[in-house]
């Protein structure tokens, strides 16, 4: 058989296992098509960010697999660790969460009747975001912001995966890679680790508008891990039996939380149009439904009183598509 043999592949079929998305907006450069359109948004009003910190150290943790039978480890090559989520369950214990709570001063979160918090749906799709009133009066007049202050804690609990890349001699005195990882728990839901740190926001006045302002935060969390002693010898036990293998760690929690006060605003931004996707057409069908309004641009063709005018670039004036005609 030639050694220059190539197998028939299809070049339909990719072996890249990544993807890059797919927005459906085209530009052709030119500020002709560009338009002013309205959005009803959120606004954000004042933010401030809080750089938190935990350890947790962990001891005699189970890894899997076993090692090979007569291996030891030479070196540690990599260490991995990320946060536990089981898809499966967004209830599981074990999957790891973030909760802060907030207490504020100054102002008050709004509440029903029976005590709960009236929270409204944030950017995330749940309802994530409390109404804050406050006395605002004192600092309408010139216009500027009240601020109130906040005591946050962070609660934190589950479990993290930890992943080590050892490099081993095995029992024929030959170097080889191998991988161990674990499921670590951190902090059950009734014990969690609490983080504690302050904070001011600034809220906007609440009598000249027609919404409450409102509180968002969120938290994001990472996760690094080494030995207890940073030692081999000493962190790493490994039973010469079976080659079950139990390590210590110290684990370091690096959360990062952001707090808002967000207002509703409506805004005009310049736009160039809205997104086309090219679907992929079936022989059957010979034609499909829509899947949003129909939008009178400057391609319409209605009464041309109704059109809107084109983008305006200071001296510059672009005519509408009428009169080019």
């Amino acid at each position: 058989m030639s050694s220059n043999f190539k197998p028939d592949i299809d070049p339909d079929i990719s072996t890249d296992r990544c993807c890059d998305g797919t927005t459906g907006c085209e530009w052709d450069g030119t500020l002709r098509n560009v338009v002013t359109e309205p959005i009803y948004i959120q606004k954000v009003y004042d933010a401030t960010l809080v750089n938190l910190q935990a350890l947790s150290t962990v001891n005699n943790v189970r890894f899997t697999p076993n090692l090979p039978e007569g291996a030891r480890v030479l070196r540690i090559l990599d260490i991995k660790c990320r946060r536990f989520f089981n898809p499966s369950n967004i209830d599981d214990p074990r999957n790891f969460s973030i909760k802060p709570e907030t207490i504020l001063s100054g102002g008050e979160f709004v509440r029903k009747e029976n005590g709960d918090f009236v929270e409204v749906v944030g950017p995330d799709g749940f309802k994530s975001q409390k109404l804050i009133y406050a006395d605002t009066s004192e600092c309408d007049e010139n216009g500027r912001g009240t601020p109130v202050f906040g005591t946050q804690r962070v609660k934190l609990s589950g479990n993290v995966i930890v992943e080590l890349k050892l490099l081993l001699l095995n029992s024929r005195d030959r170097r080889i890679t191998f991988t161990v990882t674990a499921n670590v728990p951190i902090a059950t839901v009734q014990a969690p680790i609490v983080l504690t740190n302050f904070f001011e926001l600034c809220i906007p006045s609440i009598h000249d508008s027609a919404f409450f302002p409102r509180f968002a935060e969120f938290c994001n969390v990472n996760c690094e891990t080494r030995l207890g002693t940073n030692s081999i010898s000493r962190d790493i036990d490994i039973c010469p039996e079976t080659g079950q293998i139990r390590i210590d760690l110290i684990i370091a929690l690096c959360i990062t939380c952001e707090k808002k006060i967000i207002v509703p605003v409506q805004l005009c931004v310049l736009s160039t149009g809205f997104p086309e996707l090219s679907p992929e057409i079936s022989p059957i069908c010979s034609s499909f439904p829509t899947l949003f309004p129909r939008q009178i641009d400057e391609d319409s063709e209605e009464d041309s009183d109704c059109r809107r005018p084109k983008f305006k670039l200071g001296a510059e004036k672009f005519e509408d598509e009428q009169e080019e005609e």
